[in-house]
């Protein structure tokens, strides 16, 4: 039987050529991501309602603002820490992620604070113009993309030329090369050959400049890891990386002088 007609189709080929535990990016990842939520107590860093020490910063520094229609979109947003730093600084957020355990602990937190928050358990690559209100002013990614195969990168830079407004920013943080602690520095050949991705994939900054080329670097560094007091998280085997959409404009002036 022949399954290969559209691209589509290719992503979800090569997708079956992880052995089924390695999948945690399609709803097939879901009960993954849900045991991993399940019990509360656990002693993970990033459990707390700590946003990123990065988010923060360039909040504070005006580099991410609401811009015109002040729409955020947090893309794997897990138990909603960043989520909830976003809607109290003046973002109309919608908030997605595939495990409905951590859903149901970021609702639960945005709830207790009183901030309207849009949620939806899904694989953002699922998601369409009718799921999401976007252009987004900001799409913030906190630990979804390391844990991409190599394939889904195209799909995942067409999700952002979908939804990032023109002007918009895009953060993200993501396993770091050369960093203990962080994700595989396997080329990307041998995480097929293994049929895995060993708990995530980790970039150098050369990576992350290349496959980001479309969108300006606005500031790309090593996360810090910041005093308890403080009230944020951060750790140094994760890079955080500001990247922002030209506007219309400057696409255009660059496109004629090519």
């Amino acid at each position: 039987m022949r399954s290969i007609r559209t691209a589509d189709d290719v992503l979800r080929l090569m997708d079956g050529l992880f052995a089924p535990e390695a999948d945690r990016w399609t709803d097939g990842g879901a009960d993954w991501w849900d045991r991993f939520y399940a019990d509360r107590s656990r002693g993970v860093p990033f459990f707390a309602a700590r946003p990123d020490e990065s988010l923060v910063s360039w909040l504070d520094r005006g580099l991410v603002t609401p811009g015109t229609r002040g729409r955020a979109l947090d893309l794997g947003c897990g138990p909603g820490r960043n989520t909830l730093h976003l809607a109290r600084h003046g973002f109309a957020v919608d908030a997605v992620d595939l495990s409905p355990k951590a859903l149901a602990r970021a609702r639960e937190r945005t709830g207790q604070a009183g901030v309207e928050v849009t949620f939806h358990r899904a694989d953002a690559f699922t998601l369409t113009e009718r799921d999401l209100d976007g252009p987004y002013d900001l799409i913030y990614d906190s630990g979804c993309f390391h844990h991409l195969p190599p394939h889904r990168r195209v799909g995942y830079l067409a999700f952002l030329d979908r939804f990032l407004a023109p002007g918009g920013s895009f953060g993200l943080s993501c396993f770091a090369t050369g960093a203990e602690g962080s994700g595989t520095e396997l080329p990307d050949l041998d995480l097929y050959r293994d049929a895995r991705l060993h708990g995530g994939v980790a970039y150098g900054d050369d990576d992350l400049r290349w496959i980001f080329s479309n969108l300006t670097e606005v500031e790309l560094r090593r996360m810090r890891r910041p005093d308890p007091a403080s009230g944020t998280f951060g750790e140094p085997f994760l890079w955080a990386g500001l990247f922002r959409r030209p506007e219309r404009r400057e696409r255009d002036a660059a496109f004629t002088a090519s």
